[in-house]
């Protein structure tokens, strides 16, 4: 029986198919797809981006070749936008039928499963082995949106501590500057620091803004478990091949998100054979230094004294017509983090 891109007029079955296993309806999708028995619709499935999700087949269609087909259709079109590799998240327990279809279990945390389609994360881990070093290594992993002197302090005094410090920059680019930019401006922020290698997550970092839920069970906090299956890809997966034994990062005073991914930090990475080491956050005029400040002054063009917040590198950047997208960009999304 044959795929096909489901209309509008099919999403309301394709989502009594995906709440009859159990499953969650996430509007938000760039492709639906579907099969029918008759006019029965017995199998659906949907991507967004370079993500697969809500995939679900009829009970008396388990078992058979329908989880296949839709995959096959899912990743077709993910092809033809421009997408080489595919994620599954998914239910531990539902990993194994993905597995055989060729993906990969990247990580899994007990309430949720990573998986890709591709070995896109070997060749990404392969692509830096000129950078890994004998000795004691640590890691920062940080948005940088954009760099500040509270980043540049962080740096520098996880640096002090290690042999080797991989400073890795989140790729996901939902953030108010992009993300060329934020790396950019960490390399030439950090171009001094000898032992400071900066690199890019590439899709191994698991963003809040991408991680879907519908596969939770009800009662479990989505931010919980995205946490848990970032933390686990990195200490499993990325944190062994650096030999990164320590994870640092900075006191947040400010954003409740980041405050609990500390505390997920100092509880789960132990346990993973990573060392959680929090800093305090750099400081001016007695205050915390945030990129939060950085865009609101951007984005009511307060540069004056700007100097006390960013490095030279950063400010030059804020002050160029280069920032004048960011700065419209910020205006019009006044509140994203």
């Amino acid at each position: 029986m044959a795929t096909q891109l489901l209309g509008r007029g099919d999403v309301e079955r394709a989502r009594r198919l995906i709440e009859s296993q159990g499953l969650a309806f996430e509007p938000g999708f760039d492709d639906l797809v579907g099969a029918f028995e008759g006019d029965a619709l017995v199998a659906v499935g949907a991507r967004q981006a370079a993500v697969l999700k809500m995939i679900a087949v009829a009970p008396s269609e388990q078992g058979g070749p329908l989880l296949g087909a839709i995959v096959t259709e899912l990743a077709h079109l993910a092809g033809a936008a421009g997408h080489e590799a595919l994620f599954v998240f998914t239910r531990p327990s539902s990993a194994g039928s993905f597995e055989a279809l060729g993906f990969e279990l990247l990580a899994s945390s007990g309430r949720a499963a990573l998986l890709e389609s591709g070995h896109g994360l070997a060749r990404w881990l392969e692509a830096h082995r000129g950078l890994l070093r004998a000795g004691d290594h640590g890691a920062v992993v940080a948005n940088c949106n954009p760099f500040t002197l509270g980043h540049r302090g962080l740096v520098e005094e996880a640096a002090r501590r290690v042999d080797t410090l991989y400073l890795l920059v989140v790729r996901e680019d939902h953030s108010a500057f992009p993300f060329e930019a934020r790396l950019r401006l960490v390399r030439e922020g950090t171009a001094d620091l000898a032992n400071v290698q900066v690199l890019d997550t590439s899709r191994y970092a698991v963003s809040a803004l991408t991680f879907p839920a519908y596969f939770l069970a009800r009662g479990d906090d989505a931010a919980e478990v995205q946490m848990e299956l970032d933390l686990t890809l990195f200490g499993r997966r990325i944190a062994p091949f650096f030999g990164i034994r320590r994870r640092f990062f900075g006191t947040e005073p400010y954003c409740a998100t980041t405050r609990r991914y500390n505390e997920a930090m100092a509880r789960l990475l132990p346990g993973l054979g990573v060392e959680p080491v929090e800093l305090q956050r750099r400081t001016a005029d007695g205050a915390a230094i945030s990129a939060s400040q950085v865009r609101a002054r951007l984005r009511d063009g307060r540069l004056d004294g700007i100097e006390a917040l960013v490095p030279a590198s950063t400010a030059a950047f804020l002050r160029s017509g280069e920032a004048a997208a960011v700065r419209e960009r910020l205006r019009r999304e006044e509140g994203r983090h």
